[in-house]
């Protein structure tokens, strides 16, 4: 009983601090997205053989729902299966908050941001050209049965501050919840036990990341974010999570675009592409 009490008291002292970083970065964030969301996802959908770069360079950038709107646009028949993937895998969701309120290196966050825009386009537009070659005629044939979508990333109409303070405390409800799960398994097996399964084991890791990266909230990143700057993961193992934590974007696909088989095929993709791009991370041995 004691010891829960201190996990209780530890996790939420740990958490703490990181709220007035929390408040000042949303409401940073949040008239940037206001300012720049309508143009951005605009240029996404005239974007044409740019597509893959436009959207893996802005996807890496905190703006509400725009991977919501990528799969807005995908199942419109606006951008390509290429476009799409780049933008679910150089989101970062909630991975750029939480890098700032732990106040990690500018640097770090510079280099993991830069890295996930180079692999998304990459990978999109790799995507895109094996797409065209052998679902071309198929998506040809699906687009003409598709209707046109709209999508409101801030569909309650709040205002900013108010809009900001609501994301703060729902990231922040979030960090304590991942904080007392991790610090009761640390207090129960040790602190070795996550990092000898997620960082110690070849492939695993990056599998078992990549997983959990796939939860459709913010959730995900933020507890791969924590693991790996409390330095249980690699950074292999945290590009896993992050390539395919493409936020409630996959939700939106699964809503919007009917052809269920399309969609698997896309979360499909979309995992295996992270979890390779994140081995290969792990054998250069490249560090943030």
């Amino acid at each position: 009983m004691d010891n829960l009490v201190d996990v209780i008291k530890e996790t939420f002292l740990d958490s703490l601090h990181l709220l007035p970083f929390l408040i000042v970065t949303y409401l940073v964030m949040e008239a940037v997205e206001r300012a720049a969301a309508g143009r951005t996802a605009n240029m996404l959908a005239k974007a044409g053989p740019f597509g893959p770069f436009i959207g893996a360079l802005f996807g890496a950038f905190p703006q509400c729902g725009f991977s919501a709107a990528a799969s807005n646009f995908y199942s419109a028949g606006l951008i390509g299966m290429g476009t799409a993937i780049a933008v679910f895998m150089s989101t970062s969701d909630e991975m750029l908050p939480i890098f700032i309120a732990e106040q990690a290196a500018p640097a770090t966050i510079v280099k993991i941001l830069i890295a996930k825009v180079i692999i998304g386009a990459v990978s999109g537009y790799i995507i895109a050209i094996l797409g065209k070659k052998f679902f071309g005629k198929q998506k040809a044939e699906l687009d003409k049965h598709r209707e046109e979508h709209g999508h409101d990333c801030s569909e309650e109409g709040r205002a900013l501050v108010p809009e900001a303070l609501l994301r703060t405390l729902k990231t922040f409800g979030f960090v304590l919840v991942i904080t007392f799960i991790l610090n009761l398994v640390i207090e129960l097996l040790g602190d070795g036990f996550l990092e000898s399964i997620l960082k110690d084991t070849p492939v695993i890791g990056q599998a078992m990341a990549g997983i959990v990266g796939l939860i459709p909230n913010c959730a995900s990143s933020i507890a791969i974010s924590k693991l790996y700057l409390s330095g249980v993961i690699s950074a292999g193992t945290m590009m896993s999570g992050l390539l395919v934590s493409a936020g409630v974007g996959l939700l939106v696909l699964f809503e919007e675009n009917h052809n269920v088989k399309e969609n698997i095929i896309i979360l499909s993709i979309l995992y295996f592409t992270s979890l390779i791009w994140g081995i290969l991370i792990e054998m250069i041995g490249i560090t943030f």
